[in-house]
């Protein structure tokens, strides 16, 4: 390498140095080879090259080979000819070297420049400021890391802004009781962040909370001891009353607040283009509350001229609530109510619409009372003509007052009809089936049925556009039924009807509306294609149902087994279950009805053999000169375990016959009373429900029939009447008939009885809550005397039949098929109302209590001993039996 660079001078100056320092590193120089290796780098700086050299030159260009190779190897690794100002590099080599450089660690490649700094040959002024910025970067980073090494540990950010808004508050403080007026330094003192005034506050409601509890405290303990620490708690300081006060909590919301600040508020809207003569109300996205329970959550029904619907559902499922708002008497909480006019005229027969009768008037003073304002006409010319009969002649401006008054009131009561209201009240007279010499009969003269002629002849006297009937056939027999069937069939008026009487809304309705879980569904169609309509779909709904589980527990069971060797994949299908859960696809799961109440009477205490005698009894209702007889010489014996349902028509004195047994009213001649020992009776009145406080709650009203029951013996009891939760704190007035009705039953429960005495106990109750009545009833070890117009009812309970006919007590020693099969009249009647898929009357069961109460023996042995019927169970067995 020196002998092909031996020309340049600079070249030459570095081989030598180069060479120099080898030799002086080598261990086995002596002083004499260190003095010729001096020589031989001032030969090469100045002088000709020494014969070594020399010779070495020679060596190496006798091989052209050698030569070649060496030359295109220190083309290619040797970068030193950048050093040589005479030669610069080659536009190649520079390529070469910035690759390298940019290689490089920047640091490193920043120190390597600072190393190579030269006066002959300066930086570039980018180098240099990077080099600066480097060197000052890591100059701060020492010093920081010096300080941190001295300096003691700090708190968090937290507690340090915590701390110095506590010791600014403190500084402010003892500068304003230095300084009151000192307003002016205020400005200029640090103030306080978001944040620091945020941690500030709840330190403060933190320790005013502490010292609240702490005063709430000694104040319990000063109580205990008698007072004997007040004083001593009102020394220390006032800390107790000067403690600041505890933020008062905000009230909880109730979930019907929630949904009428969320939601938009319920309307009122009238159909745009309606033609004449044609009405129509709807529910479009019903919904409401009250307090914490949602009644109705999404209804959308409605009717229109020539529909006769059906509302139906269990108790409690808001039938009567619907018709209220259907009628205007209550605003839901959200949805709207469409009318087909404004001014749509809607009547409703209320459940409790005998309460409304007047007992005292006659039946046309009770049909006139319908028309409130025009009856105010009629007063005010009444009083009218009263004051211009007394007002003398001498006053003529009073008189032409009086006389212009009526003249008004004339032209009022022409407009209104008033003159024609006489022959609008005996057309409905005539309508209900009443006679003339009948309406100047009392309200209270007329039986159960019969006043349910008078409610409904009351409603149809207001001329509505859409009928509203609740429950409507309580109280009536089969030939009330049979005639309010044949009458509303001949009406033209739109109609929603809420029953339980499922052969009654077979015979009207032309569509059925099911209230269930908070909405509603329409079927098409009478009673019996409701029930199999609802049916199919219920089990379709079912169906697809299971099907979606399935595939979603095998999509879960894919997920579950691949959740470590797929990540990827299992969150894909994570994310498209979650989303499909969340679609309108996703079928829901189908309503459960829950279960039914179920409930047992109190064991009965024992009982003599006889019970009650009804002897020579003869009664009757007298009014003015007319007398309405009922009994005629008649009798009947009650006896120990006899099940006996009175029937017969409305008005024949079948709840008349109960009260006086009972004592309630007084006899005419005879006697009826209760002659047994030890009997103790529970009577369930007509009218059971409506005599319950609606201002109470419901365990309120418990507690108070209760006579020595504990708190939680009459929850369990109230739970056995699906009375649960929340539910016990609501209102009697808030509750449906049917639940009404089931808090009757349940104060009756609280006390033992061996003789139970029902009116009419089914009335507002539903299917499946009569259904649990029956089997009670049926478990029960004493005495029953029953009435009722539900034939099923009857023939799954009575034992005995009662029956008023022609004024007397005929006794059937038989069931209720029994004395169908009697009369082939009433049996065709019956049995051409039955509905298709629903049981037939049939002979009532009978359960062997004493089997029941009767515990069986055990002789010891295995549980399993007695079970074992198969003669041939077992290898054996089976061989032997085999053989012979």
């Amino acid at each position: 390498f020196f002998s092909k660079h031996r020309h340049r001078p600079t070249m030459r100056l570095v081989c030598s140095l180069l060479l120099l320092q080898l030799l002086l590193e080598a261990e086995a120089f002596t002083p004499a080879s260190r003095s010729a290796a001096f020589g031989v780098v001032q030969a090469s700086t100045s002088g000709p090259y020494p014969s070594w050299f020399q010779q070495a030159d020679d060596a190496q260009s006798s091989s052209a080979l050698y030569a070649k190779k060496k030359q295109k190897k220190d083309l290619v690794t040797i970068d030193l000819d950048a050093f040589d100002d005479d030669e610069p590099m080659s536009l190649k080599d520079k390529k070469k070297a910035e690759k390298a450089a940019k290689k490089k660690d920047p640091k490193t490649a920043a120190l390597e420049a600072l190393d190579a700094f030269d006066d002959d040959e300066p930086m570039s002024l980018k180098d240099q400021k990077k080099a600066e910025k480097l060197q000052m970067k890591e100059q701060k980073q020492q010093e920081a890391a010096a300080a941190a090494a001295a300096a003691p540990e700090k708190p968090s950010g937290k507690d340090a802004a915590l701390q110095r808004a506590l010791d600014l508050e403190a500084a402010d403080d003892a500068r304003q009781a230095d300084q009151p007026d000192a307003g002016a330094a205020d400005d200029q003192q640090p103030k306080l962040s978001k944040k620091e005034l945020k941690a500030l506050k709840k330190k403060q409601d933190k320790q005013a909370a502490k010292d609240e509890a702490k005063a709430a405290k000694k104040a319990a303990r000063a109580a205990e001891m008698g007072g004997e620490g007040d004083e001593a708690a009102g020394s220390e300081d006032g800390a107790a009353t000067d403690a600041p006060p505890v933020p008062e909590q905000k009230e909880r919301l109730t979930l019907e607040e929630k949904i009428r600040k969320n939601r938009p508020p319920p309307r009122i809207r009238v159909m745009e283009s309606a033609q004449p003569g044609f009405s129509n109300l709807r529910l479009e996205g019903v919904g409401i509350t009250f307090r914490d329970q949602e009644v109705l959550k999404d209804v959308t029904w409605g009717v229109q001229t020539g529909d006769r619907i059906g509302l139906v559902g269990a108790n409690g499922a808001g039938k009567t609530t619907q018709l209220r708002i259907l009628a205007g008497e209550l605003e839901p909480t959200t949805g709207d109510v469409v009318k087909s006019s404004k001014d749509l005229r809607v009547a409703m027969l209320r459940q409790e619409f005998v309460d409304e009768l007047i007992k005292t008037r006659t039946l046309k003073e009770e049909f006139m009372a319908v028309f409130v304002e025009e009856n105010a006409i009629l007063q005010e010319l009444r009083d009218s003509e009263k004051e211009l009969e007394t007002i003398g002649t001498d006053d003529a401006d009073r008189m032409q007052q009086i006389l212009d008054n009526m003249q008004d009131l004339q032209n009022k009561a022409e407009n209104k009809g008033v003159y024609a209201l006489e022959s609008r009240v005996k057309k409905v007279l005539d309508l209900m089936g009443f006679t003339d010499d009948e309406g100047e009969d009392l309200v209270a003269s007329f039986s159960g049925g019969w006043k349910m002629r008078i409610g409904l002849g009351k409603v149809l006297l207001q001329d509505p556009n859409i009928l509203l009937l609740d429950e409507p056939t309580n109280h009536l027999d089969l030939e009330s039924v049979e005639w309010l069937e044949e009458f509303l069939r001949q009406q033209n008026i739109p109609m929603i009807i809420v029953s339980h009487d499922r052969e009654f809304l077979d015979q009207v309705c032309t569509k059925i509306v099911d209230a269930e879980g908070g909405i509603c569904t329409e079927y098409d169609g009478n009673y019996s294609r409701f029930m199999g309509l609802k049916k199919s779909r219920l089990d379709a709904w079912q169906a697809s149902y299971n099907a979606q589980e399935k595939k979603i527990k095998e999509e879960r069971t894919w997920i579950s087994k691949f959740k470590i060797k797929q990540p990827q994949a299992v969150k894909q299908r994570i994310a498209k279950l979650e989303k499909f859960q969340k679609s309108d696809d996703y079928v829901k799961k189908p309503p459960f009805l829950g279960k039914p109440f179920k409930f047992r009477f109190p064991d009965a205490p024992r009982l003599s053999p006889e019970v009650a005698a009804i002897k020579h009894l003869s009664h009757a209702y007298r009014n003015g000169e007319t007398e309405n007889k009922l009994f005629d010489d008649v009798e009947l014996f009650v006896e120990k375990g006899d099940r006996i349902a009175v029937v017969g028509p409305n008005g024949s004195g079948k709840s008349t016959l109960l009260r006086l047994m009972l004592d309630k009213e007084e006899i005419d001649e005879g006697s009826a009373e209760i002659i047994g020992q030890n009997v103790l009776s529970n009577y369930f009145e007509q009218n059971q429900a409506d005599a319950l406080d609606l201002e109470k709650t419901v365990i309120q009203t418990v507690q108070g029939a209760s006579i020595d029951q504990s708190y939680n013996e009459l929850r369990a009891l109230l739970g056995q009447f699906i009375f649960k939760g929340d539910a016990v704190e609501k209102k009697v007035k808030f509750l449906s008939g049917g639940e009404k009705a089931r808090l009757s039953l349940c104060c009756m429960m609280l006390r033992p009885a061996n003789l139970l005495i029902l009116d009419e106990p089914t009335n507002h109750l539903d299917i499946p809550a009569k259904e649990m009545l029956e089997e009670a009833l049926q478990h029960f070890s004493g005495s029953v005397m029953v009435i009722s117009h539900d034939r099923y009812f009857i023939s799954k309970v009575a034992t005995t039949i009662v029956a008023i006919e022609d004024k007397k007590l005929i006794k059937y020693q038989g069931d209720y098929k029994f004395y169908m099969d009697r009369s082939n009249k009433m049996k065709e009647k019956i049995e051409a109302r039955y509905l298709k898929g629903v049981d037939r009357i049939g002979s009532a069961p009978v359960v062997d209590l004493e089997a029941l109460q009767k515990p069986k023996a055990n002789f010891g042995g295995a549980k399993t001993a007695g079970l074992v019927t198969r003669k041939d169970k077992g290898v054996k067995n089976a061989k032997r039996n085999q053989m012979k």
